[in-house]
């Protein structure tokens, strides 16, 4: 297997039958979990970008090597906007100097299904970015989904958290 092809699949992961991006996202989680265990928000936000120039590069390799755009099994896109959707709760968790074993599962699951939503959805810029040609339309779309489903979290977060004092 090409390298650029084992970065681009996740080790494969977008191989799997079905729904590739739900795969990549789901797989995701536990990698974005152990980033912050291990250094906190700012592990996995330098794990995000390394992600996401790694993604841009793959996904420009895989282009060249098959001549298809945006290939249903590349999925690094996936990670990079998964793992943006996990920022708000691993800084919350960090700045708030919360055990880093501590990642409370209803933020995991809103994360995830955001970024789902937006990715599939794909409303206004999502879809803009998608239409992109070349490995920045590939990354860029998720990116943007990410940003999205972390304001989304966010937002939740103030909600359950600030307005309601839970």
């Amino acid at each position: 297997m090409r390298f650029s092809r084992a970065v681009a699949t996740l080790g494969g992961v977008g191989t799997l039958p079905g729904a590739p991006g739900t795969w990549g996202s789901l797989a995701a989680l536990p990698l974005g979990y152990v980033l912050h265990v291990l250094g906190g928000f700012w592990l996995l936000a330098l794990g995000t970008l390394v992600v996401c120039v790694l993604g841009w590069w793959a996904a420009r390799a895989e282009e060249a090597a098959t001549g298809a755009h945006d290939a249903g099994e590349i999925v690094i896109d996936e990670v990079a906007g998964q793992w943006l959707a996990l920022w708000p709760l691993s800084a919350g968790l960090t700045h708030a100097g919360v055990d880093p074993w501590v990642f409370p599962w209803p933020g995991w699951l809103g994360a995830f299904v955001l970024f789902r939503l937006f990715d599939i959805w794909k409303p206004g810029p999502v879809g803009w970015a998608d239409r992109q040609p070349g490995a920045t339309g590939v990354m860029l779309d998720d990116i943007i989904a990410g940003l999205f489903a972390a304001i989304g979290v966010a937002l939740a977060a103030y909600v359950a958290h600030g307005m309601m004092g839970v």
